[in-house]
């Protein structure tokens, strides 16, 4: 993997889309924090440099700035908002707030292009940008021209060609912003000068080939859970170490209805060691009386090690757990300066001690959509490649407050109607992720002209490309009103049906 762009992190909320965006260019990206140093920098060896956006003033006292001499450095750099001021305030111009009237500039912004600058050739010179902006750039630094500016902001977009130094007000990055990923596309090509040469196809066969070194003539266990994520790492690993490969597939009692027969089916014919622990009673004694999510989370994160490493000691000399942690996995439950939004279980969930060589992670660094397609390389069917994802903690995340078994069965039976009426409507492919969720809200109802006092069933369904963020999906009406009345009829306990219209942000897609 020689052709890589750093991205650095300022704190802005759409660094992960920035990389998303390269990828899609077939360039490789990563998103590092922003107080790299210049030596990691330098071992990191990047084609270009990318500066995400902040919430930040360049100017304020505890703001986030670069190592000291990354501009000497000679690599390509493009700065995005925040790092466009960035660039001004450390090269000789000067960044101020912006008035009322002048300057400030949120949401859909008309702006005019110099196509003269390598970053806009080939794009027209009027356009749509996306703009977030308090601040603006008073003064240009010397040796930089103006290549954009609108009619709020004289200082748009500044480059510097003989630098290969650019900065943009806007976000590129967005959907909203038209020909923004082309923006991108000319920096890394016309700029960076990068042959793009990241394929799904490279990335398999040198995850292959990193596994094999690693691992040796050792033996993985896997966490398999029957998911995308972890299937694609099972048939991944299965290629690179063959019969070295031991899948765990531990039912916690929290899985969908029928979901365990289904991932035995699912692999019965692979040729790989697969064993079923059945832990129900161990998994809800250990969340009996637990309310708040993230302990719900380490409790399960720290017993899933725990029934492995017993595991491990039956087969013997296991060095490896591998797990098929992503990369939305990582960024939610922290990571350098970023709040922990949720702990995954196989993330931030781990106990302290895990009685193992080490944790493998293939995955790690790839979305979800880039795991489908890692796992259409590796030749899987598309009933695995595009399984309904279903998270490592299962139900106990999709029931809120406290955990019994009397719930579990509740939201099981729910969500088997919610995913089989979707199935009859054939609206599955107009979705990337749906499921019942049983809430903790009780009310009264009235039921063969008696009344009830019973739970409420949350419908959830999301469109989305990366799960990083994510919009409700529109239902046909018809289609939810049959999935509430079968559920109102056919499980008992619940006598009202929600459906959730809330985007990833502000909620999550799961509920804890």
């Amino acid at each position: 993997m020689e052709e890589k762009i750093l991205i650095l992190n300022f704190g802005g909320q759409y660094d992960q889309l920035i990389a998303r965006r390269v990828r899609e260019c077939n360039v490789y990206s990563e998103v590092k924090p922003y107080d790299m140093t210049l030596d990691e920098i330098k071992a990191f060896n990047p084609k270009g440099i990318i500066f995400t956006g902040g919430p930040e003033s360049v100017y304020a006292e505890n703001s986030y700035h670069p190592a000291e001499g990354i501009f000497e450095l000679g690599i390509p750099i493009l700065g995005i908002c925040y790092g466009c001021q960035l660039i001004a305030y450390h090269l000789g111009g000067s960044v101020v707030p912006a008035s009322e009237d002048t300057a400030r500039e949120y949401g859909r912004t008309e702006t005019n292009l110099n196509n003269n600058c390598p970053l806009f050739a080939g794009i027209e010179p009027k356009l749509i940008t996306w703009m977030s902006h308090g601040d603006y750039m008073a003064k240009v630094p010397q040796g930089f021209v103006l290549s954009a500016f609108s009619k709020a902001c004289p200082n748009v977009a500044i480059s510097n060609e003989q630098k290969k130094i650019y900065g943009v007000q806007f976000h590129p990055e967005v959907n909203h912003t038209e020909h923004g990923t082309e923006m991108i596309r000319n920096f890394l090509y016309r700029v960076c000068g990068v042959s793009g040469n990241w394929t799904m196809s490279n990335f398999m066969n040198e995850s292959i080939e990193k596994i094999q070194n690693k691992v040796g003539d050792g033996k993985v266990l896997l966490a398999l859970s029957g998911g995308v994520d972890s299937s694609v790492l099972a048939a991944l690993l299965s290629k690179a170490i063959g019969r070295q490969l031991t899948c765990v597939f531990v039912d916690h009692g929290l899985m969908r209805l029928n979901e365990g027969d289904e991932v035995e089916e699912a692999f019965r014919d692979w040729d790989i060691n697969l064993i079923r622990i059945n832990a129900e009673k161990r998994f809800l004694d250990k969340l009996a009386g637990v309310s708040d999510p993230e302990k719900k989370r380490h409790i399960i994160g720290e017993e899933f090690i725990r029934v492995f490493e017993e595991i491990g000691k039956q087969i013997g000399s296991v060095d490896y757990l591998a797990q098929g942690t992503i990369y939305p996995d990582v960024i939610e439950s922290g990571k350098g300066n970023a709040d922990v939004i949720k702990s995954h279980h196989n993330v931030g969930g781990l106990p302290d001690f895990v009685d193992f060589k080490e944790i493998i992670e293939p995955l790690r660094l790839l979305f979800k959509d880039e795991v489908r397609a890692l796992g259409r390389e590796l030749g899987l069917s598309s009933v695995l490649v595009e399984r309904q994802p279903f998270p490592g903690p299962g139900l106990a995340i999709r029931v809120i407050g406290e955990i019994t078994k009397e719930k579990l069965d509740i939201v099981r039976k729910a969500d088997f109607i919610f995913r089989e009426e979707v199935e009859k409507a054939g609206i599955r492919d107009t979705m990337n992720q749906y499921f019942a969720a049983l809430t903790n809200l009780r009310s009264v109802g009235v039921m063969g002209d008696g009344r009830t006092y019973d739970y409420a069933i949350a419908l959830r369904s999301v469109v989305t490309s990366d799960f990083m963020t994510a919009e409700y999906t529109h239902i046909p009406y018809e289609v939810l009103d049959k999935v509430s009345l079968r559920i109102v009829n056919e499980v008992d306990g619940v006598n009202r049906v929600f459906y959730d219209i809330t985007g990833k942000p502000p909620a999550t897609v799961e509920y804890e």
